[in-house]
């Protein structure tokens, strides 16, 4: 369910994860100077959480709906930054959105898929991260790449 294709054979890739809070439009910015200055395909992703129909009373199709609406906005913000800012026209950059059970899951699979050289993310906040922990955390544990946390 993404919103561009893959185009990472050969060549640098960096994942990202973008939700639209303060950290990951730090996180973003981060990873778009990390991709410019090592000529590298920028992957954004945006986590969209499963929602069961059986635990919210069947209302999950319009939450899906509102998820979708909601990644839309992100892509066509990013896209409107880009575009404005004369020293990134040359970046590569796709934006791709997942349902994964949580973040760290989701850019996992998307830096696996993509053989991905780094994965950079804005550090978590609230309950889920003190119930569950950090997603970076959790993505360093796996230690396939290096994760870069941007405060």
């Amino acid at each position: 369910m993404g919103f561009g294709r893959i185009e990472a054979e050969g060549g640098r890739v960096i994942v990202a994860g973008v939700d639209g809070s303060d950290s990951s439009w730090r996180a973003t910015a981060y990873a778009v100077g990390l991709a410019r200055r090592q000529d590298a395909l920028l992957v954004l992703v945006h986590i969209l959480p499963v929602h069961s129909s059986a635990g919210i009373g069947g209302v999950a199709w319009m939450l899906q709906q509102d998820d979708l609406v909601i990644a839309e906005e992100l892509r066509a913000r990013i896209a409107e930054g880009l575009a404005r800012t004369v020293e990134l026209r040359g970046l590569r950059w796709e934006f791709h959105v997942l349902r994964a059970a949580d973040v760290a899951a989701g850019l996992s699979r998307m830096a696996d898929d993509l053989r991905a050289d780094s994965v950079v993310l804005g550090a978590s906040r609230g309950l889920r991260h003190r119930l569950f922990g950090s997603a970076g955390v959790r993505l360093v544990k796996g230690g396939k790449w290096p994760v870069i946390v941007v405060p």
